[in-house]
């Protein structure tokens, strides 16, 4: 199982591209691994002949064998009782085929998994499933002493109608999983501004008048962010087992929506692009996440990041901080506000391990500055 992204713990083939026993060529594509981020194709890394190891709908951690390419002569002895033997992993995961998660929480329930159905013709069986059927189990209506369902128990089981189990996939559940640990594990705190964006607005139809591509107002945003980031190290960090960390280069993460999934691609050296090379960088991954094309190497290694929900008539929202960075930024709508123009709220997450109020401000303070008079963000 190779290792697709910085994060990845553990995998799953959702198809083999290539029968068992063909022939195959170096770097010709064999399999598509499903990662905690994105589900992508891998390729041979020799000639020869394929054997699969596990089946489509299997999940092994990074670095068990998941297939075997030799020259489809003898095996040895070795190579043949390595075939026949079951991986330590699978010999440990006996009866169906389940996330860790999900065993893990059958176990801890007291379920037996033998009785829990995937859903959706799912390969293997996920926290969801498990989940649902704990929810079932509990919800059993109470048995009076001659047998008979309490009546008065029936209207609450079809209260809600028919409820369609829907399992969640690798990047809903690590989004899922990341999320509940920020918010049980990360002191955080919120701040608010909210920023004059008239010159932001000209800027933008002086650029539209030259037939140039005119930046979004999210461009203008990530890009001062990006500068405000290298004045201000620490909320370009994170705090780990007491130690700050500070990061030597500025990659601004730009949380999109698409498909049921969140994904948060990856502006490198925003700090150091150009504000139409942002913009273009910025369309380019956002168009990708929608489609499910997004590479591993997109999603990795931000160093802060940027949400914005302003395109939805949403004025202002509070985000949850992606871990392990120091903090996130939320955008808001624009809007008129009396007498001073068009302006937007913006509403900075941080976590008081490592930034604090002071911190928080300046910073703010100085991504405001940098919206006020944009002419600096376009050299």
């Amino acid at each position: 199982m190779p290792r697709l992204s910085s994060g990845m713990e553990e995998g799953t083939v959702v198809s083999w591209l290539r029968d068992d026993g063909v022939r195959v060529s170096a770097g010709e594509e064999i399999v598509e691994i499903e990662s905690d981020k994105a589900t992508m194709p891998v390729q041979a890394e020799t000639d020869g002949i394929l054997h699969h190891l596990v089946e489509a709908g299997t999940s092994r951690r990074v670095g068990e064998a998941i297939a075997r390419v030799d020259d489809g002569l003898a095996e040895t002895p070795e190579s043949s009782d390595a075939a026949e033997r079951p991986a330590p992993l699978q010999r440990e995961r006996r009866g169906p085929v389940a996330s860790p998660v999900a065993r893990r929480i059958a176990e801890q329930h007291d379920l037996d998994l033998s009785l829990v159905t995937p859903r959706l013709n799912a390969p293997r069986i996920t926290r969801a499933d498990v989940e649902g059927a704990i929810a079932a189990r509990e919800a059993e209506p109470a048995v009076t002493s001659t047998g008979n369902r309490r009546d008065d128990e029936e209207p609450a089981r079809r209260g809600k109608g028919t409820v369609e189990m829907v399992p969640l996939d690798a990047a809903q559940a690590t989004v899922a999983r990341r999320m509940t640990e920020s918010r049980s594990q990360i002191p955080d705190f919120t701040i608010q501004m909210s920023v004059p964006m008239q010159r932001c607005v000209e800027l933008r139809e002086a650029a539209g008048a030259q037939g140039l591509m005119r930046p979004s107002f999210n461009d203008f945003v990530v890009k001062a962010c990006a500068q405000a980031l290298r004045r201000h190290p620490r909320v370009n960090g994170a705090y780990r087992d007491d130690v700050f960390e500070l990061y030597g280069r500025v990659n601004v993460g730009v949380a999109v929506a698409g498909g049921g999934r969140l994904v948060v691609p990856t502006i490198f050296d925003a700090d150091r692009l150009t504000l139409a090379e942002v913009g273009a960088e910025s369309r380019r991954l956002a168009a990708a996440a929608r489609d499910g094309r997004v590479m591993p190497g997109d999603l990795s290694d931000g160093t802060f990041t940027v949400s914005n929900l302003g395109m939805y008539g949403v004025d202002q929202f509070t985000a949850i901080i992606n871990p392990p960075q120091a903090a996130i930024l939320a955008v808001g709508s624009l809007r008129e506000s009396v007498g001073d123009g068009p302006a937007m709220s913006l509403t900075l997450t941080c976590d008081h391990r490592i930034l604090y109020g002071a911190d928080a401000a300046e910073f703010l303070a100085d991504v405001r500055g940098l919206l006020e008079h944009p002419l600096s963000l376009m050299l």
